[in-house]
């Protein structure tokens, strides 16, 4: 029974992960997620990391692979997942909308780095962002940096979409706040079906952007083309 058992969940292991499914909106942290220290974090997943390459057969003897499993354990802490960390949170300082603009503010073209949580394989695309001011307006680099945050962590690319939309509405305090991402998954890419043209396009709109027209504006700027193309 256990066998049977254990061979079930296998499956639902594995077809939750080919298929790219998310199963919480949040991250899933475990609570002590932060007990240890990122000196420690880095000892522990680099011990790890050259368990990993021993296993594989790699001589870690060798001058190119020596410092491999501490190099890859501080990107992981320091860079590829640092947006698991809140101290890491930027600052979203907004400031009085003293002009009055009105009308819908859009950043295109946001890089977005990310990693898929089912591989560990990297997600890369562009991330459009919108919202219509309520009193409110943000710097155009805060919205990067929300973007880069939680692009910094093993992701999901609904999860992400909906993460950066609601740290928006948190810091301009309105719902109206629209993105929309576009992206390679090099697990889709590199491995699986290994289909290297396909990208993938997730959206969250809120507040106003639900409206069809509102929506259908937002989505005719993505269409835009500047005197720069």
């Amino acid at each position: 029974m256990f066998e049977l058992s254990s061979k079930m969940n296998d499956e639902r292991i594995d077809e939750i992960g080919e298929n790219h499914i998310g199963t919480s909106a949040t991250t899933p942290l475990r609570d002590d997620a932060f007990d240890i220290s990122d000196e420690e974090k880095i000892y522990r997943i680099q011990e790890s990391v050259k368990d990993i390459l021993e296993t594989l057969g790699m001589d870690l003897t060798d001058d190119s692979l020596q410092g491999t499993p501490k190099r890859v354990a501080k990107s992981f802490v320091n860079e590829l997942f640092m947006g698991l960390d809140p101290k890491n949170m930027p600052k979203a300082s907004t400031f009085d909308n003293n002009y009055n603009y009105g009308e819908m503010l859009v950043e295109r073209n946001i890089v977005v780095y990310s990693t898929c949580e089912h591989h560990l394989l990297p997600i890369v695309g562009r991330a459009h962002v919108a919202y219509i001011s309520g009193g409110k307006v943000i710097g155009l680099s805060k919205m990067n940096r929300i973007v880069e945050y939680f692009s910094k962590r093993p992701q999901v690319q609904e999860r992400l979409t909906m993460q950066i939309v609601q740290a928006m509405q948190e810091a301009l305090g309105v719902e109206d706040v629209a993105c929309v991402i576009d992206a390679k998954h090099l697990c889709v890419n590199s491995r699986g079906v290994k289909d290297i043209e396909s990208s993938t396009v997730t959206a969250e709109f809120g507040g106003k952007f639900k409206e069809k027209e509102t929506k259908r504006e937002f989505l005719d700027y993505l269409k835009m083309k500047t005197s720069f193309e």
